[in-house]
């Protein structure tokens, strides 16, 4: 009979855990390898899981696709893996199993990491190799992006007529991280031909049976169920499971009831978990009728705008000529008394606010978030905080965003960060959860009320986001394209690497005129000729003319007459650059803020003659 001629009629059980159950074992490199190098381990697994009474077992393929493999060096290998795969299950199931070609999803928390395209691509390498060695159907599992599984599923279907079972897994009972009511996105699947549908992966029993209460009976297709054992822990550097089978038995009824028929496990479940089901459920009746218990939890966000005790900065620099100075948090403790010594001179130039990096450099610095609530609190400025993607994962990144918008810190610069090798500790990880483009866009997300998963956050944020550009690059054309699409993301306004010369922001401006969205021009001024070396020769993204860098050489005996060099090549670049841009960005040097409050106020008082000759010019035409 049929695999899905017995789902007509009974409950299929399927089998558990491959990887976790490796991983258990003392295994920890690639899995899916393990079809060719210690094909008899697999095997045994395989069997397990029919002696507990699965029906049905998946082969060892989860991640045997080249986007996967890369990792590994194997991406070469994904024919030989797969049919070394099929082959293995096959000999286990023997005629007492039905055996799925397993395909698992790409695409984690970040969709746009990996193109449709080339997800197109790795998909159908991998599906022709299962169909080649003749499985009895497919199993798509552990999609947390719909639009993934749903393009691979289009595929699939008009490839084969066998059997194909689709699994979302859910960050929350009842939505995925798009927001898609989960009974809505399983009939999604079904309409594209998907056999069986359901879930499996990150949600354990108690909360994959909520989901379930609020999922229809398919019309046409049958429910599918694969929970996870627990939810992990880790000790001594190793991640563990510590579901009881027991409990597994005790929910069994529970899945029948909401309409599964084929039920099996995800991560952590082993085949004594398998065995709990199997004596509840094997062969069993499935019902036929349900009543849909509890709702899709709506989401309510409260609409109502935060307030805010500053007008975001890209309305301010479209309306008129505006100062943003960064000022570094110090990398002593003992030097908090200079930093505020120095906002407080910036705050009587007139700056519109105190830009605070985040380890620039990847050096250790006070955290800028704390200095930006005592300057915010104790100076009434307002502190735009650099938030780099090198010192967090997305948890992190999170955490750090709602806890600025608790403090009513709402303007923030969303960069990469420099790699950790660059800075004081070189050893360190750099995590890269996400790219500057991926955290803008995860920031607009916090603005609509909805977390990066997904979830309800009760209150939308009101973040003004920056994006870092740097037009000291070989094709600027490149460099505009990038910021095209951090427009695209969300991007409200732009803040640039330092310039050095009249003709590069000639160029600066003539590449950008057509974007919407406002450009701070950066300004550091120079301090010596060392300093001008260094910069043009050491530090990624900032290049100097060799004209500039010949007259701070010229006065490489006079230390004093230097700066006085380098603030006056600073005004005369800001005479330049506020004929073309509103945003002036100036960049203080080792915290000589004196430098920069002269160089603030001078910013100012020309925006003021500019403001007052086109009056004057308006007025007499």
């Amino acid at each position: 009979m049929s695999f899905l001629d017995k789902l007509k009629n009974q409950i299929l059980i399927a089998d558990g855990a491959m990887g976790t159950l490796l991983y258990s074992f003392g295994k920890d490199s690639c899995f899916e390898e393990l079809n060719l190098s210690h094909s008899e381990q697999i095997q045994k697994i395989h069997k397990a899981y029919i002696e507990a009474g699965a029906d049905v077992i998946q082969t060892n393929t989860y991640a045997a696709n080249y986007l996967k493999l890369v990792r590994y060096g194997l991406e070469d290998s994904v024919k030989e893996i797969n049919s070394a795969a099929v082959r293995n299950a096959k000999l286990a199931a023997g005629q007492d199993a039905y055996v799925l070609g397993t395909i698992g999803g790409n695409r984690g928390i970040k969709p746009d990491s990996i193109t449709i395209e080339e997800l197109k691509r790795s998909f159908r390498e991998q599906l022709y190799c299962l169909l080649l060695e003749g499985v009895d159907g497919l199993l798509l599992e552990t999609f947390y992006d719909l639009e993934e599984l749903e393009t691979v599923l289009t595929i699939a279907r008009k490839e084969t007529k066998l059997p194909i079972i689709a699994q979302i897994s859910l960050q929350e009972p009842g939505i995925l991280q798009d927001r898609t009511p989960v009974n809505d996105a399983l009939r999604r699947l079904e309409g594209l031909g998907a056999d069986v549908i359901g879930l499996n992966c990150r949600l354990g029993p108690h909360h994959m049976l909520l989901a379930l209460e609020q999922i229809e009976l398919p019309e046409h297709a049958f429910l599918s169920a694969y929970p996870n054992a627990s939810l992990p822990a880790y000790t001594d550097g190793k991640f563990h499971y510590e579901g009881d089978a027991d409990y597994f038995r005790k929910s069994a009824q529970a899945f029948r009831n909401e309409g599964v028929r084929l039920l099996g496990g995800c991560c952590g479940t082993t085949p004594e978990h398998i065995r709990a089901f199997a004596s509840e459920l094997k062969n069993a009746v499935p019902i036929v009728e349900k009543v849909v218990k509890l709702k899709p939890k709506k989401i309510t966000i409260d609409d109502r705008t935060p307030e805010r005790e500053y007008p975001p900065l890209e309305k301010v620099v479209k309306e008129r000529p505006s100062v943003i100075v960064e000022l570094d948090p110090p990398r002593k403790l003992d030097s908090i008394t200079k930093f505020f010594e120095g906002a407080k001179a910036l705050k009587k130039a007139g700056i519109d606010a105190i830009t605070l990096a985040d380890n620039s450099l990847a050096t250790v610095r006070i955290a800028n978030e704390a200095l930006g609530y005592r300057v915010k609190a104790e100076l009434g400025m307002r502190p735009l905080i650099h938030l780099a993607c090198r010192d967090r994962n997305i948890i992190g990144l999170q955490s750090h965003l709602m806890g600025l918008h608790t403090l009513g810190m709402n303007d923030v610069l969303a960069i990469t960060g420099d790699p950790a090798r660059v800075g004081d500790f070189p050893g360190a990880s750099s995590v890269y959860d996400v790219s500057s483009f991926e955290l803008i866009q995860m920031i607009k997300q916090l603005n609509e009320g909805l977390s990066f998963s997904g979830k309800d956050l009760g209150q939308k944020t009101d973040f003004s986001i920056a994006a870092a550009f740097n037009p000291n690059v070989r094709t600027l054309e490149k460099a505009v394209k990038r910021l095209e699409k951090k427009v695209e993301y969300g991007a409200d306004y732009f803040i640039t690497q330092p310039v050095f010369s009249e003709e590069k922001l000639i160029e600066v401006y003539e590449n950008t005129k057509h974007l919407s969205a406002p450009i701070y021009i950066g300004l550091m001024p120079l301090t010596s000729s060392k300093n001008a070396e260094f910069l043009h020769n050491e530090v990624p993204g900032i290049k100097i003319a060799d004209s500039i860098r010949d007259r701070m050489a010229r006065l490489n005996d006079q230390p004093q007459q230097a700066v006085r060099e380098g603030i006056e090549i600073t005004k005369s670049l800001i005479d330049t650059a506020l004929d073309l841009f509103n945003g002036i960005y100036l960049i203080t040097p080792f915290l000589r803020y004196e430098i920069t409050a002269e160089l603030a106020a001078y910013t100012n008082q020309r925006a003021n003659e500019i403001r007052g000759n086109f009056y004057v010019e308006s007025t007499i035409q």
